[in-house]
């Protein structure tokens, strides 16, 4: 094939772009030779030892993969870039981040990150580009996205299958000091297992009403057809008890809407609750469903 020949398979394979390492190594090419390269129009340079070939009309995937050859060996896509080549995010990958294991001077217009923590479970690659492993990388971006934003970028993961219950708390126990971990383990709490069973989950939320001197409901009570799990027939308000194990497949979402839309039609108002709610944020529950049990028996009594 001849070393020119050579150099457009490796840049096909490369989305566009090689590293002098790779002029300089396995494709033979001299100083003089690259340089002749680069003033013919053959190699265009990116950043400091990586260059285009051929054009600089780079896809994002080559605008990424060079930052990556720009920051050395080791070096990975990270953070918001990482995010958007998993899939799992939409924001623009530019300027390109990077996360290197040795500390190293600016490479603009990349934006390097240096990290001590990184090991092998840390790293991955696709797309032919070496990339923060999907729990590294929302474990970068927890430190500074909102909650709403890193819950967004979770669903995303868990939806593309590229959530790793596992891999994110193994990740968290070697992390230290990382500013993400605390945003981060509360994030994922919500993919750990139930931590009440069905039965539990009915016994704690009345435990609970009782505590709070509320009106002790129905249980099991058939309204519409459906069977409900807590329900105050006077103010036709009731209480769905959620476990992931029971709700988590798509023909249950679709029951699941479709039974709020019929009890709404008869005039039956729900509130939603599950387990890992219930754990972790108890009173404030009880204070909401109080509040619209309150209102739903005033407006009963209005009507």
């Amino acid at each position: 094939m001849g070393r020119d020949g050579d150099l457009a398979e490796l840049a096909r394979e490369q989305h566009g772009v090689v590293s002098i390492d790779q002029l300089r190594g396995p494709l033979g090419y001299s100083h003089a030779a690259v340089e002749r390269a680069a003033a013919a129009g053959r190699l265009h340079r990116l950043h400091r030892g990586v260059y285009a070939v051929g054009h600089t009309r780079l896809s994002p995937y080559g605008e990424c993969l060079a930052g990556v050859l720009a920051c050395g060996p080791g070096a990975l896509l990270s953070h918001y870039s990482a995010a958007w080549l998993w899939g799992i995010a939409r924001w623009p990958h530019a300027p390109v981040s990077v996360t290197g294991p040795v500390r190293r001077g600016p490479r603009p217009p990349v934006r390097l990150h240096h990290s001590t923590i990184l090991t092998d479970d840390d790293r991955d690659s696709t797309e032919g580009i070496g990339v923060t492993a999907v729990a590294r990388t929302a474990l970068d971006l927890a430190a500074t996205l909102r909650s709403q934003q890193l819950t967004r970028l979770l669903q995303r993961a868990d939806e593309r299958d590229l959530f790793d219950l596992r891999r994110f708390e193994d990740l968290l126990r070697r992390a230290g000091g990382h500013r993400g971990v605390r945003r981060l383990r509360r994030a994922i709490a919500i993919y750990r297992p139930a931590p009440f069973s069905r039965s539990g989950l009915e016994r704690r939320f009345l435990e609970l009403l009782a505590e709070a001197g509320m009106p002790r409901p129905a249980t099991g009570f058939v309204e519409a057809g459906y069977e409900l799990d807590v329900y105050w027939p006077a103010a036709r308000f009731g209480v769905e008890l959620d476990v992931y194990e029971t709700h988590g497949t798509r023909q249950s979402f679709e029951d699941d809407h479709l039974r709020d839309e019929t009890l709404k039609l008869a005039g039956v108002e729900t509130l939603r609750i599950t387990g890992h709610r219930l754990d972790r944020e108890p009173q404030q529950v009880i204070e909401r469903v109080s509040r619209l049990l309150r209102r739903r028996g005033t407006q009963q009594h209005v009507t």
